[in-house]
């Protein structure tokens, strides 16, 4: 009969390495927050300074925190922030509730109602997808432009209301949605419509959240059109006046970083806010066939 020794200074090894993993892992994770974090720190050092103290040579840690430059954004003459970063506002909710009605409802249909020409039409909002936006650019200009839409709401919004991948992602999230629900709606006698409304919205909460996150950003962030269409400066949005502040004669430095900083507010509470229903959102999706 033999007998193992017992294997001495393993544990404490395993102890030891574990314990450096885990600060290896610690280190790593730091760096990269501090370097995700830098952009952020950049714009708020710049945007309590001053112009030469942004491009001058002699170059400090914290700014000279001139709290004048948010009267001097919001009082300039040729730009108005806060009507544009309404007008943003606005366009983004908008956007974000129309976008989750229209789609939500496209994808239900196409998981959920039987019809012979679903996947034809399903497989027809997914080659949308594979269209640039610049051949559709042009045609959908001359369209808003004849139905007299130049500076309105209506020009900014309704273009963007369906999202062919939005509408994926919806369909892909409700052919995973739990049939037994939807038929215990439907022998209390509710119809499609009772059974989305009712019983798939609200059990469906974390999905909507984590696609409003992504389309209010979306929304808040366009640039070329709204450019295109709000050609008044009363239509401007923020991503606009942004760029209003850097023409061919002039750049105000301290006057861009500061309408940036305050502009990435509504984007960093939204995102605060809803963070970890975006991840969870996207992965329920499930991608099934």
């Amino acid at each position: 009969m033999t007998t193992t020794a017992p294997q001495v200074g393993k544990e404490p090894g395993k102890k030891r390495g574990g314990v450096l993993g885990n600060a290896g892992l610690y280190i790593a994770v730091s760096v990269a927050a501090l370097l995700f974090l830098l952009p952020f720190y950049l714009i708020l050092r710049n945007s309590l300074s001053t112009d030469p103290e942004i491009t001058g040579e002699n170059w400090k840690l914290l700014p000279s925190f001139q709290w004048g430059n948010i009267s001097e954004l919001f009082d300039d003459p040729t730009v108005d922030f806060a009507r544009s970063m309404w007008n943003s506002m606005v366009i983004a909710v908008s956007m974000t509730v129309g976008t989750l009605l229209i789609c939500s409802l496209a994808g239900y249909g196409l998981a959920r109602i039987p019809y012979k020409h679903a996947n034809k039409v399903f497989y027809a909002v997914l080659a949308t997808l594979m269209v640039p936006t610049a051949v559709t650019f042009v045609p959908s200009f001359v369209l808003v432009s004849s139905l007299g839409w130049i500076d309105t709401y209506r020009g900014l919004i309704i273009p963007g209301l369906f999202s062919g991948f939005t509408c994926f992602l919806f369909r892909q999230y409700f052919l995973g949605f739990p049939k037994e629900l939807e038929e215990a709606a439907r022998v209390d006698g509710l119809g499609y419509w009772g059974a989305y409304w009712r019983i798939v919205v609200p059990n469906s909460l974390n999905f909507f959240a984590a696609m409003a996150t992504i389309t209010f950003i979306s929304g808040w962030n366009a640039f070329l059109w709204p450019l295109v269409i709000g050609q008044d400066p009363s239509s401007w949005t923020v991503q606009v006046a942004l760029s209003s502040f850097m023409t061919n004669q002039t750049v105000n430095f301290h006057l861009i970083f500061m309408a940036t900083a305050i502009s990435i507010l509504p984007l960093v509470f939204v995102f605060l806010f809803l963070q970890r229903w975006l991840v969870q959102g996207i992965a329920q999706t499930g991608i099934k066939g």
